[in-house]
């Protein structure tokens, strides 16, 4: 219907107002491209609702090996790459959940009834992973704190799981916070407990550029017996978190963003992703968490980066060939305001085996990262020390968000 009277209103605006045929010609090109823009806009919203009843069905309705309300997640230790072990976390389940919420003020109101029962479902998660000992700290674990386990159904691994058990740390906690929308009381807490984590504050991190050590910027672990560890897209996602509830800036904050901006102006988020970001590694991931923090809230520091990260992002776009790859680059430029080319699935493969593809990670557990830099070279080129995480759900939440990026792109 929008099709056909938009094509009823330019005629009737050409006949009337005599237009010179290379006008006509230019306007009915303008029409030719809207008219398949709002086609596409369409298919968008049903392939929108697609993904969140896929994302409903993924989601577990009773507990078994993983939660009820959990997206199943699995890893693969990289010299191995044959076999994966689920793995029982509340990381996927928090971005599933924190992702949606953003994205809520977009969707139909069907689809946001759908969103809901998911976000819903998602919190009876949360509890398994709290810090048990120090509730009122409302810190998050990777694994689960009520029965500790490192490695979920890890085999020999497991006989480690209390003397190794693994500390609370910054990510999953400010995502788990976000996914769970908390006051801004426990918000202002949390941050406050966030300043006994820096680098350099206890001990230095030697895991790190060496240019970057001296840096005081938050460590990815909350125990005092892990070794610091800086991580750029776990600090992204900490100071999205204070951005999201409008924290006062404290000096760690500064840092943080000082170390964020050093490594987006040098490029080295390309080049050396691996030392700068050990739990995620790959540079479209990176590029991803620093386009949603900035478009969140615009940061002056990293506004001024925007070309370059834009310029950056459009050529690893133009290389890439790992669909997953392509969808999160796209949505970093959709955030920067920058239309991407639109994504078309190879022929020969379906979108679902696109999705789940595993040779694309979106998180990595990297024990490696903990190791000085004398040492993580060689494990990083054997591939030792590292698990490879992979979430079919979370995959699917990623195409539903670049989608509607693509419609509120549109609409304006």
């Amino acid at each position: 219907m929008k099709i056909k009277f938009l094509k009823r209103l330019f005629f009737k605006y050409l006949h009337n107002h005599m237009i010179t045929s290379a006008r006509k010609l230019f306007a009915l090109l303008m029409l030719f491209i809207i008219s398949n823009r709002i086609s596409a806009s369409q298919n968008d919203s049903i392939l929108i609702s697609q993904l969140l009843q896929r994302l409903e069905d993924l989601q577990i309705k009773e507990n078994g090996i993983f939660p009820k309300g959990a997206y199943p997640s699995f890893r693969m230790y990289t010299p191995n790459k044959s076999r994966y072990k689920a793995d029982v976390n509340p990381f996927f389940t928090g971005l599933v959940a924190f992702t949606l919420q953003h994205l809520m003020p977009d969707l139909t109101p069907s689809q946001q009834l759908q969103a809901k029962t998911i976000i819903e479902r998602a919190k009876s998660v949360y509890p398994k992973f709290k810090n048990q000992k120090y509730p009122e700290r409302n810190t998050y674990n990777f694994w689960p704190t009520d029965t500790v386990q490192i490695y979920p159904n890890g085999g020999w691994l497991n006989l480690f799981n209390k003397p190794q058990a693994l500390a609370d740390d910054l990510d999953d906690t400010v995502i788990l916070l976000l996914a769970q929308n908390v006051a801004d009381s426990i918000a202002i807490k949390v941050h406050d407990f966030m300043q006994l984590y820096k680098n350099g504050l206890k001990k230095k991190a030697n895991n790190i550029l060496e240019k970057y050590q001296g840096i005081e910027a938050y460590s990815t672990w909350f125990g005092d017996k892990m070794p610091i560890e800086l991580d750029v897209c776990v600090q992204a996602n900490a100071l999205y978190f204070v951005q999201y509830y409008h924290l006062p800036w404290s000096l760690t904050d500064s840092a943080t963003l000082k170390l964020i901006t050093h490594v987006i102006r040098d490029k080295e988020y390309i080049s050396g992703a691996n030392h700068l970001s050990p739990q995620y590694v790959r540079p479209s991931v990176l590029l991803y968490h620093f386009s949603r923090l900035m478009a969140l809230k615009p940061i002056p520091e990293l506004e001024i980066l925007k070309p370059s990260l834009i310029a950056e992002t459009e050529k690893l776009l133009s290389a890439s060939n790992l669909f997953m790859d392509q969808v999160l680059l796209s949505t970093s430029l959709l955030r920067w305001g920058v239309q991407p080319p639109y994504l078309a699935p190879h022929k020969t493969k379906g979108l679902a085996t696109l999705i789940e593809d595993d040779a694309f990670a979106f998180f990595i557990n990297n024990m490696g990262s903990m190791l000085p830099n004398s040492i993580k070279n060689g494990v990083y080129k054997l591939g030792a020390l590292r698990f490879s995480y992979h979430c079919p759900g979370y995959n699917y939440l990623l195409l539903l968000e670049n989608l509607v990026w693509q419609q509120r792109l549109f609409s304006k």
